[in-house]
């Protein structure tokens, strides 16, 4: 079950936005992030820890990181952008080598050593060769289909991202908004799958406290996905960013995060309360009031 608990927050790690002061970026947890240089890119990656993630969880939750780059890669439908910064020092290295072959080409063209010519040449392919076996470029018919498609689903983001750059200020305010709801949506799923783990090995169905505590978190589930998808509605439909709808938006994202905060709580409880000896359940009875103080103080916010 720690493991579970580790994937949480390993997955709230690289969902969370970055935090940025005196020009450098840090994670939730604090922790310097390295910038990231490509020919064409310059970015802060995440990059997720080893032994925590499996492969798809990597490339759903750290789709930008060269970790996601070499799972792509090796399943075959990685691009020439996944290969670059797997190997991001690579280009630096073919530039300089390239930039000595060429000063040693000037003075053995000009004395027309013919030996020479033909060595250089041998030297000038042999990088070409490993630098496209390395960044494997050769691919199977299917394998460029599975390219072509993720290149144009990638050109359609791209599309997207460039034309929210022209929208006026105020848009921007509720793309912000969008990224914290669809986070709060990803901390979310990951703590609710924990908790329930939690009340199934702590409570064995079919206890009735089993079956209390699983009817709350269903309460607590549905409210915060309708909290969520309302919220991400009322951004689509919006014609402009009013005070009246940062103050709703702001009012869904206080609920959500307190259900995330007592869903945490929760699972912190059970955790203690699984490895006691005394089995005691005062405090997460005292938690699972609070849950359902809090269900029943949402549905009366909706009825206002």
């Amino acid at each position: 079950m720690s493991s579970e608990i580790a994937k949480a927050q390993e997955i709230k790690r690289l969902t969370t936005p970055l935090k940025f002061k005196d020009s450098k970026a840090y994670d939730s947890e604090g922790n310097l992030i390295k910038c990231v240089e490509t020919l064409s890119d310059v970015r802060f990656i995440i990059e997720p820890r080893e032994g925590i993630l499996t492969d798809d969880e990597i490339l759903q939750y750290a789709p930008d990181s060269k970790a996601a780059s070499k799972i792509r890669l090796d399943r075959g439908f990685g691009d020439i952008s996944d290969a670059l910064l797997v190997h991001e020092s690579l280009p630096w290295y073919l530039g300089i080598y390239y930039v000595i072959l060429f000063s040693i080409l000037i003075p053995i063209s000009y004395h027309r050593n013919f030996s020479g010519l033909i060595v250089l040449l041998i030297l000038f392919i042999v990088p070409l060769i490993y630098a496209y076996a390395v960044l494997n470029l050769k691919r199977s018919a299917p394998r460029r289909i599975a390219e072509k498609t993720k290149k144009r689903i990638q050109k359609a983001d791209e599309v997207k991202i460039e034309d929210s750059r022209f929208e006026p200020e105020s848009f921007d305010t509720l793309k912000m908004y969008e990224n914290e709801i669809k986070n709060l949506k990803v901390a979310f799923e990951v703590k609710e799958k924990v908790v329930r783990n939690l009340i199934e090995k702590r409570f064995e169905p079919p206890q009735l406290t089993y079956d209390k505590f699983i009817a709350t978190v269903d309460s607590c589930s549905k409210i915060f996905n309708n909290q969520a998808d309302s919220s991400l509605e009322i951004i689509e439909l919006a014609v402009d960013d009013t005070p009246g709808i940062r103050r709703e938006l702001d009012n869904k994202i206080n609920i959500m995060k307190r259900i995330i905060n007592q869903i945490e709580d929760l699972t912190n409880e059970l955790v203690i309360n699984i490895s006691s000896d005394s089995h005691s359940k005062d405090e997460v009875d005292v938690l699972l009031e609070d849950m359902e103080n809090l269900v029943d103080s949402v549905k009366d916010y909706k009825s206002d």
